[in-house]
């Protein structure tokens, strides 16, 4: 199991393990997110081709009717503090009046702050 974690950043020990995000090392008890090493080569680019990162502000650019729900996020709708993910909807955030959502980043548009 060992072999398919990444080494610890900070001493380089391979006996790392998970913790739900967390990869720790128990040599010098460095703990980091698992998903920023695995996210590392891979860039998620919004609408017009911004970087996106965490944390960042976006708004919506199409109409996104909700599988499921007769509820609908507005185009314009601005977004706060999304967390990138990996997957199809590559995107995890709460959009106000909605609630916790997914979207993809082909929807959204970068806000510069």
């Amino acid at each position: 199991m060992t072999d398919t974690l990444p080494p610890c950043p900070e001493c380089g020990s391979s006996f790392t393990y998970a913790v739900d995000a967390l990869m720790i090392c128990p040599e010098c008890g460095h703990e980091w997110s698992g998903t920023a090493a695995s996210e590392t080569g891979v860039e998620i680019r919004d609408s017009v081709g911004n970087i996106l990162a965490d944390g960042d502000t976006v708004t919506v650019i199409k109409d996104l009717k909700l599988k499921g729900s007769s509820s609908v996020i507005k185009v314009g709708t601005k977004v706060r503090g999304i967390r990138l993910v990996e997957g199809d909807h590559d995107i995890d955030c709460k959009v106000p009046g909605i609630g916790q959502i997914a979207l993809k980043s082909q929807f959204v548009k970068k806000v510069s702050d």
